[in-house]
């Protein structure tokens, strides 16, 4: 695949893309004999990867960390698998304190509704 369908695909900027590979986040991507990058499966496998983790805000420094204890092989299994630990923890701990805002929002969100229906006549505004 091209870098156009790529970013079409994935829903990011080819520079995006190039930057991923320029630090270390994707391996060389494979090019043609007119040196033009041709993602295979495994590139894009990286992407998904990448892209998922970065959505959720893993950093990119944690990242490439990871791809490069990838690139060395299974003697990186363990610490591999304390840095992804590590990343759930601390989404955990982001999810919570999302699940807590919604929560709030829920709340002050019925009040207002309550108020328009007419439901409500006391209100005071309660952070």
């Amino acid at each position: 695949m091209t870098i156009a369908e790529v970013s079409k695909k994935y829903d990011l900027t080819p520079d995006t893309l190039r930057y991923y590979e320029k630090v270390g986040l994707l391996s060389p991507v494979p090019r043609t004999k007119n040196g033009i990058r041709d993602y295979d499966e495994q590139s894009c496998k990286r992407i998904e990867f990448v892209k998922c983790m970065r959505n959720a805000g893993v950093e990119i420094e944690i990242l490439i960390k990871y791809m490069t204890l990838l690139g060395k092989g299974k003697s990186t299994v363990k610490e591999r698998k304390e840095l992804l630990e590590e990343q759930r923890k601390k989404l955990l701990e982001k999810q919570k304190n999302i699940n807590e805002t919604i929560n709030r929002l829920n709340y002050k969100i019925k009040i207002y509704e309550e108020i328009s229906l007419g439901k409500r006549k006391d209100f005071t505004e309660d952070l």
